[in-house]
């Protein structure tokens, strides 16, 4: 696979100098297992493709282990540290004020594979609508993770939900199941077109999510797009417990 990432430039919603460019990811799409399994059979490992699944299950499983027991881990695709959240009230732990979050910088396996890969920029794209970070207010965290009930925010442009196109909104969708859940009008606190700040659905199950938004808002205009178009984001929920085990059971 040539290391090739696509780009359109686009306005910089966070200033005010209409010269001011960035560069706007084209989505390649999506990968997960399956995908990653593949590719790994494609360089004719010689390996089973049970093998391979049980090999990166413990893989993965041993790392964490690693970092839930204070280690600093590094891989060479990746370095990562366990860090606390939240204030410490009384000298005592609260989950629902204090969490556990890992953070993750690249490293030199990553650092090698940008040194090869060729930026293609595909020009101007007008009134581009773009989704540049997440954060989770309620702890300061940006890696995608969502606390149910508290206070969300997307960065980005032209995300203003307005609109009377039903599809409009902002929607949840489980990608192990594809349920949706779609937010309430009154969830909202900022509904700016560079920020949007509402409350996550406090019903919303452990699991990782596709975060929608669709509006019909056009900058600088009191019309509307005659069509919504829309912009999407991976989140996740996640409640820690003793009880947790993703060991894959082996017969």
């Amino acid at each position: 696979m040539q290391n090739k990432l696509r780009g359109w430039l686009a306005d910089n919603s966070l200033t005010a100098d209409p010269k001011d460019r960035i560069l706007v990811l084209e989505s390649a799409g999506n990968a997960g297992p399956a995908e990653i399994y593949e590719e790994m059979r494609g360089e004719d490992t010689g390996l089973r493709q049970e093998t391979l699944i049980h090999v990166v299950t413990l893989y993965e499983r041993i790392v964490a282990r690693f970092l839930m027991n204070g280690y600093n881990v590094n891989t060479g695709l990746f370095h990562a540290v366990p860090r606390f959240t939240g204030i410490i009230e009384k000298g005592l732990w609260n989950p629902e004020k204090n969490g556990i979050y890992v953070s993750f910088t690249q490293d030199k396996v990553l650092r090698e594979e940008i040194a090869k890969t060729e930026i293609v920029i595909k020009g101007e794209k007008a009134d581009v609508m773009y989704i540049t970070g997440v954060e989770d207010r309620s702890n300061n965290m940006t890696d995608g993770s969502m606390t149910p009930g508290r206070n969300f925010a997307v960065f980005g442009a032209y995300l203003r939900v307005v609109g009377d196109n039903e599809a409009v909104g902002i929607t949840f969708r489980n990608t192990a199941d594809d349920s949706v859940v779609k937010l309430g009008n009154d969830m909202f606190s900022t509904n700016d077109p560079g920020k949007l700040i509402f409350i996550v659905p406090a019903n919303l199950a452990d699991g990782e999510y596709e975060l929608t938004v669709t509006t019909q808002y056009m900058k600088g205009k009191n019309a509307l797009r005659k069509s919504p178009r829309s912009v999407s984001t991976t989140v996740f929920v996640k409640t820690v417990s003793d009880d947790d085990d993703d060991r894959p059971v082996i017969e």
